[in-house]
C-alpha cells in the first residue's frame, strides 16, 4: 500500500492575511480559492510539492457553536495547528520572511536535536517552523 498526504488543514480567521503570509512571505502557490456561504476554502502549497494542499479553512465553520467558539479562542492563543517546512538555507529564508513583517517566534538557531531552525506565527496564530535540510 502506497500512502501519501494530499491535504492538511489549518484554521484561520482572516483569509486575506493568511494569503499574504503563505503566498507572499513563504512563496506558496494558490491551488484553490473557493468562497462559500459562511466560509472560504483556500488551498496553498509549496511549488516543489504540487500534490500537497494546505487548506486554510475558516475557523469553526461547520461545528457546533460551543466548539467553534472554543476553536476561535484556541486559535487566538496560538495553540492550534502548525507546519514544519524544510528549506536548504534557514538563515536566508528567515531574512526573506522576516522582511515581510511576519511575526517572529524564534530566530535561526542550532537545535540540540540536530537541525538549524527558526519559527514564525502566521496571522491567525498558527506556528510555522522552518528547518534546514541536512547537508549531504
Amino acid at each position: 500500500m502506497d500512502l501519501s498526504i494530499r491535504n492538511t488543514f489549518l484554521e484561520v480567521d482572516d483569509h486575506e492575511a493568511a494569503l499574504a503570509f503563505y503566498r507572499d512571505a513563504l512563496g506558496f502557490e494558490v491551488r484553490q480559492d473557493v468562497a462559500m456561504e459562511d466560509a472560504r476554502w483556500l488551498t496553498v502549497g509549496p511549488p516543489s510539492q504540487p500534490d500537497l494542499g494546505i487548506v486554510l479553512q475558516t475557523v469553526g465553520v461547520g461545528r457546533p457553536a460551543d466548539d467553534a467558539q472554543a476553536l476561535r479562542e484556541l486559535l487566538a492563543k496560538g495553540t492550534l495547528g502548525g507546519l514544519v517546512v524544510a528549506t536548504d538555507d534557514v538563515d536566508a529564508a528567515f531574512e526573506r520572511i522576516q522582511a515581510t513583517g511576519a511575526d517572529v517566534l524564534q530566530e535561526p538557531m542550532d537545535m540540540p536535536y540536530g537541525p538549524r531552525e527558526c519559527a514564525f506565527r502566521d496571522p491567525a496564530g498558527n506556528q510555522v517552523r522552518l528547518t534546514q535540510r541536512p547537508k549531504a
